[in-house]
């Protein structure tokens, strides 16, 4: 990194929920070794991840209204006011953040966000461009906005910090679940629902813990409930905060691609992820030395960027996944085998 460049930084990353979450591993980092400062603007809903984050000096958060009614160069150059004398780190790479950069007054800095090469391996699966995808994550995407050189994933984990009070309510959530500390949470749901491990599965699974001796809880949230009448489904039952403290509480994470794998991570939960219409090229599976993820190598992976294009084949990729793969997964990382 150039000597000249500020200590104080403001980053921009309004979404998704994973994305933001994987910016804490890269500011943490850049914090104890750079000796980094930095402003966050994001999201108001998403803002909470934030909080206690050692890097993390002020977060900015921006409300739905505002940024589907205001004008967005009246905004930029609002936020460009307030945050005079900080470089820009934009980790989002839209038009909004090209036009925040246009009002900066500093250093502006964007990681490589590889959306040409993403859409061309899509369309082609050329190896060429597999392997320059797959040799990045997405974290390491973003320390490039600052680096000449990425540092090697496992130094660049996610963190959330929680608070005292805040472990005490995960343990309350438990309880209620009547899960002992170590229990196996379970998140079902994804905002792309063709992103989702089939519900069916998941009810097995659960049967299958049960017949193994294996405490769970269902965390997460969702309009339909895994299991409404069952008092260890807790969906809706946690804002982020108390989802990240009920997390830190589990002895392991089994989740499709979403945005709570990444927040178990950053609790220090390792995960099971199950993966179908995405893939390890567009750098988000998780890089925890315990961490395992379940997929089925098939041509027609990865078929979009995030996991909404229709599919002909009954979305095989997740279906083929079997409920005993899973539980056997899980053992091992229970019985804290790597992955």
């Amino acid at each position: 990194m150039r000597p000249s460049l500020p200590e104080r930084w403001t980053v921009f990353r309004l979404s998704a929920l994973g994305d933001l979450v994987l910016t804490t591993g890269p500011l943490a980092w850049w914090s104890a070794r750079r000796g980094l400062r930095f402003t966050v603007v994001t999201r108001d809903r998403l803002a909470p991840i934030l909080a206690g984050h050692p890097a993390v000096d002020e977060v900015i958060g921006l409300d739905e209204t505002r940024l589907s009614s205001e004008p967005w160069p009246a905004v930029a150059r609002e936020l460009a006011a307030r945050c005079r004398g900080t470089g820009l780190l934009d980790l989002h790479g839209t038009l909004r953040s090209r036009v925040l950069g246009a009002f900066w007054n500093g250093p502006v800095r964007r990681y490589p966000k590889f959306s040409l090469s993403r859409r061309l391996f899509q369309r082609t699966r050329l190896d060429l461009l597999r392997r320059r995808l797959e040799a990045l994550n997405v974290p390491q995407r973003y320390s490039l906005a600052l680096e000449s050189t990425a540092p090697h994933p496992g130094e660049l984990l996610p963190l959330i910090r929680l608070t005292t009070e805040e472990r005490e309510t995960g343990r309350e959530l438990a309880a209620r679940a009547g899960a002992a500390p170590g229990f196996l949470a379970l998140h079902p749901y994804a905002t792309h629902p063709d992103k989702a491990w089939p519900r069916e599965h998941w009810t097995t699974l659960a049967s299958r813990l049960d017949e193994a001796g294996i405490p769970w809880a269902v965390v997460g949230r969702d309009a339909t409930p895994l299991l409404p009448n069952d008092p260890r489904d807790l969906t809706n039952a946690t804002d982020l905060r108390a989802l990240c403290a009920l997390l830190a509480q589990a002895g392991a994470l089994v989740t499709n691609d979403s945005g709570p794998m990444h927040l178990a991570s950053a609790v220090g939960t390792p995960v099971v992820g199950l993966f179908g219409p995405t893939a390890r090229a567009w750098g988000f599976y998780p890089a925890g030395p315990r961490d395992r993820v379940l997929e089925r190598d098939l041509p027609c992976r990865p078929c979009s960027l995030h996991g909404g294009t229709p599919c002909a084949e009954g979305r095989v990729c997740l279906t083929a996944i079997d409920p005993r793969e899973v539980l056997e997964a899980v053992q091992g990382v229970l019985d804290g085998k790597k992955g």
